[in-house]
């Protein structure tokens, strides 16, 4: 599925402007994969870019619509290990399928353990197993509590055509990046996965600290 590129604003996030141009679609090709036929799309500032942000656009895709949407910030320990410390990687499978059976795009950002970096996201476990929960692992090594940003991921929806979206997502942080942004929210897909004894201090804390809608 050959996706058209369209002209593309200055976009408003956060109350900053985002230049767009400082980050452009690279390649794209067709991945067939358990959850249906999807074509993955790289972007970064510059074709060597070793770790582009990814969009994974599901066949029936269809930006005239509402699209079924997932902002996912990389997770290598989730997504790529199967850790039972947190529930990334479950979200992230849960997305694609939506993604497939619903002509439907998952954002892949490289902003790693909320925004601080695989080796500082080691050292906060190491905090976590010595006491602290995991918003005051990342407030202990120096970070804010959630570092991410999503004008990646508004630049991306805009480069796709999709000007509304059905947000996959728990956290209302999410809803309130994009409903600063030129894409509207028309719905909220919750996407709750049940708890188990690794993760369920983890899930308590992102509710009760962060306001994610879990429903513990």
């Amino acid at each position: 599925m050959k996706i058209p590129i369209p002209q593309i604003p200055k976009i408003r996030v956060k109350d900053s402007i985002f230049v767009a141009k400082i980050m452009q679609r690279q390649a794209e090709a067709r991945i067939p994969s358990h959850h249906g036929q999807f074509t993955m799309l790289a972007y970064a500032d510059k074709s060597t870019e070793r770790m582009p942000h990814i969009a994974f656009v599901a066949d029936g895709f269809d930006p005239t619509k509402p699209v079924p949407v997932r902002i996912h910030s990389e997770c290598m320990t989730g997504d790529v290990f199967a850790s039972k410390r947190c529930d990334c990687g479950e979200q992230l499978d849960a997305s694609l399928k939506i993604a497939g059976e619903k002509g439907g795009v998952v954002i892949y950002l490289r902003q790693e353990g909320r925004g601080i970096g695989l080796i500082n996201k080691l050292k906060a476990y190491n905090l976590q197993d010595a006491g602290l929960n995991t918003a005051e692992a990342n407030t202990h090594l120096g970070f804010d509590v959630d570092n991410r940003q999503y004008e990646c991921a508004v630049f991306i929806l805009q480069d796709l055509g999709i000007h509304d979206v059905e947000l996959i997502t728990n956290n209302p942080d999410k809803v309130d990046a994009l409903k600063r942004s030129p894409i509207h929210v028309a719905a909220r897909i919750p996407l709750i996965i049940a708890p188990h004894a690794d993760n369920r201090d983890y899930l308590q804390t992102k509710q009760e600290l962060m306001g994610h809608l879990l429903g513990l």
